[in-house]
């Protein structure tokens, strides 16, 4: 046990996204993100056994030498700070021993640091009036390829690299290692007594560390958490646990060591131990909520704010799946969380974070998580990550990587240039009784596709244009192949598979609600695959909110939001009639009683609160507030508000510049933004009225009308 001591001072919330950092600590790039998503995803324990994610995990540069060049105006003093052993060179001479502060004469002066640290990553601090670490150093690991601040300079054999690493430790005495979330107090609303312990109620699914209030005497303490109260009183089944010696001869507070997902705890006394009452420490990622959505259905409103906690409980130090378990970083399950955060927080930095941690390091031996499909989500990433902040810089970085990973992927491609499960792949498209995973899986070739997609984009913004074009090459040949090898004409739709070279019979939902949002079909495809696959109830039906979240977005692109919003209210609001806190792994809602808590062959397998269950927030910004950019970074944006059944709602959708504000009711919308040239497009039984701005009148019911930055606007209309 310990006393765990808050170090908020070592998070700051990012307040400007792409603001230059000055004095703060640097490293190579993308090894913090590595180093700290070891630390926290080997955190997970199952019955108090370690329990490590199965993939290969990387590890830091041990050693790495930061360097930049000066001219400077006059003389000046430098305090240098390092985590690891460092020697310092000025202008190629080496300094005796380890200096912490170093005089610096007027003019050009060029400083070479060296830092070694096995345990933890290597980082670099320096403070002067001129001379100062950010992000724009050299840094390299001894191959003697230089990392620059342009991302794009060259050393003296001519290759490209990007620039070092660094986060928002700012201050010299917020060590990157010491990094640790905030946590604040939390009580729980129940305390009975149950058999031969005390059953503890927090109220709702929560994260953090247990304080036992006034603990005392000898003997053993048997704690055992649950998401569910029956969970946390199956004492031989459930997920979690921790099994204390106490010895303590005065009462005293004592806060666990490891946090724990709960909601229920179950405590056993053994011996003479005893307490008052079980509090806890609740650990949260400060990230402000900038999205916000109300509207007149106040059940859709539950089910928007448990979205929003689901979501602020699955993001941690990075966006992991669920709290309970794995607690690990799954490329599947962040990409839907990167998705909601842009509708909700807007937090570029855990996004980033996230991404390099998923990525790794050199050599690429395995598909990220060792699955196909979340190596293309990866991909995938990288475009919706540009689309909304219009963020070069990250690209830049993260470019040569997107490479090699690319390369691994074409190379595993058989005969036909297609992917295929080979040895150590899992291919899992998602959890689905019958699921064939042989053969060539038509999602897979869609998914690499757009990711190849992604590639050509990528080039394109690097100035890469020979990659741009092999990219957008491969990527042209490979659709020909999709439409020419899956689809089919009779039935309509995209098959699921091939094996042996032949089309199989079997028709399911993911590539074909895929290749909608991806706009990949013309309107007469796009039309049978509406008809044919997604409101075919003969069509194996999808049970997990992770998939579910792209079936219903492909319904709203094909513009059935009424069916769409009758299923959120059915699916999530289900949940919710059972007592839901936080949205699960997995809804069906043919079970009954405990048989919900059930998964994986466990009793108490399945999460109840996990990433993928968040995505109304996705929906409900994007498809019904309606607000969505069409050019990098919100330069342009599209409002094309829908209210289904609802009387009126207003919300705040987050872009790199500020909060898109929108009002909508059946006679009235208001809106004002502050980024871009935005268009409103609306649907009026009457001529739009307003005082700002002039409306266009594009066909029958449908107007438009320009939104310029920082105007409000008010549009009298007929719904």
């Amino acid at each position: 046990m310990r006393k765990f001591i808050l170090l908020v001072a070592c998070f700051m919330a990012t307040t400007a996204l792409f603001a230059q950092h000055q004095r703060t600590w640097i490293w190579y790039p993308g090894d913090y993100e590595v180093w700290l998503s070891n630390d926290m995803q080997n955190r997970r324990t199952e019955r108090g056994t370690f329990f490590p994610p199965f993939w290969k995990m990387d590890s830091h540069y041990v050693l790495v030498e930061f360097s930049k060049e000066f001219d400077l105006p006059e003389a000046e003093e430098i305090s240098i700070y390092a985590e690891g052993k460092y020697n310092v060179k000025i202008n190629g001479k080496m300094l005796p021993g380890t200096p912490s502060k170093v005089q610096l004469q007027k003019g050009k002066q060029k400083i070479n640091v060296k830092v070694y640290n096995q345990a933890k990553v290597p980082a670099l601090y320096i403070a002067g009036k001129n001379v100062y670490t950010d992000n724009s150093w050299n840094a390299t690991y001894e191959d003697k390829e230089w990392i620059d601040e342009t991302g794009k300079a060259s050393d003296q054999s001519g290759t490209t690299y990007v620039k070092a690493g660094s986060w928002n430790f700012d201050e010299v005495t917020t060590l990157p290692s010491a990094f640790k979330l905030p946590t604040r107090p939390q009580q729980a609303v129940a305390q009975t007594r149950q058999g031969k312990g005390f059953l503890v109620d927090f109220g709702k699914n929560t994260f953090g560390y247990l304080t036992l209030q006034q603990l005392q005497g000898q003997g053993k303490l048997k704690i055992y958490y649950g998401e569910s109260k029956e969970e946390a009183l199956a004492t031989d089944r459930c997920e979690t646990l921790d099994l204390l010696d106490v010895n303590l001869q005065q009462p005293a507070d004592s806060t666990l060591d490891f946090s724990k997902a709960f909601r229920f705890v179950f405590l056993e006394p053994e011996g003479t131990v005893k307490f008052d009452q079980l509090a806890m420490q609740y650990e949260y990622l400060p990230v402000e909520d900038r999205g916000t959505f109300r509207s007149s259905d106040q059940e859709l409103n539950k089910i928007w704010d448990v979205a929003k906690y689901t979501m602020e409980l699955t993001s941690r130090e990075f966006y992991i799946d669920g709290i309970k378990r794995d607690r690990w970083i799954w490329s599947g399950d962040a990409y839907q969380s990167y998705a909601m955060n842009y509708y909700l927080g807007f937090d570029a930095e855990t996004v980033k974070r996230t991404i390099l941690a998923l990525r790794g390091k050199e050599p690429t031996v395995s598909h990220i998580n060792t699955i196909m499909d979340y190596t293309f989500y990866w991909f995938l990433s990288i475009y919706d990550y540009y689309r909304y902040t219009g963020d070069k810089e990250f690209i830049a970085a993260v470019y040569p990587r997107m490479k090699t990973l690319m390369q691994f992927c074409l190379d595993r491609r058989n005969a036909d240039g297609l992917m295929q499960g080979l040895a150590g792949d899992w291919v899992f498209i998602d959890w689905a009784e019958g699921l064939s995973k042989q053969g060539e899986v038509s999602f897979e070739q869609l998914l690499l596709c757009r990711s190849l997609e992604t590639m050509a984009m990528c080039a394109d913004l690097v100035g890469e244009s020979k990659a741009q074009q092999q990219y957008q090459h491969e990527a042209t040949q490979l659709k020909e192949k999709l439409f020419a090898y899956y689809w089919n004409d009779q039935k309509k739709a995209f098959a699921h598979s091939r094996v042996d070279g032949k089309q199989t019979d079997n028709v399911t939902r993911y590539t074909n609600m895929f290749a909608i949002f991806f706009d990949y079909l013309n309107e007469h495809q796009r039309a049978g695959v509406k008809s044919n696959v997604l409101l075919n109830d003969k069509i194996q039906k999808i049970m997990t909110p992770y998939m579910r979240y792209y079936e219903l977005e492909a319904l709203c692109e094909l513009g059935e939001k009424d069916h769409v919003m009758k299923e959120i209210k059915d699916y999530w609001g289900g949940m919710l009639k059972l007592g839901a806190t936080t949205f699960w792994e997995e809804y069906n809602p043919a079970k009954k009683g405990v048989e919900h808590y059930a998964m994986y062959g466990r009793d108490f397998g399945k999460s109840l609160c996990h990433s993928w269950g968040a995505s109304p927030i996705y929906l409900l910004g994007k498809y019904y507030l309606g607000v969505k950019p069409t050019a990098a970074g919100y330069a342009e944006y599209e409002i094309k508000p829908y209210l289904a059944a609802q009387e009126w709602m207003e919300g705040k959708v987050p872009t790199p510049q500020g909060e898109i504000e929108l009002y909508v009711s059946k006679n009235k919308i208001k809106v004002k933004s502050p980024v871009g040239k935005g268009t409103l497009k609306l649907k009026s039984k009457i001529v739009p009225r307003m005082q700002q701005g002039q409306v266009k009148h594009i066909s029958g019911n449908d107007y438009e009308l320009v939104l310029e930055k920082g105007i409000a606007y008010e549009v009298d209309y007929k719904y």
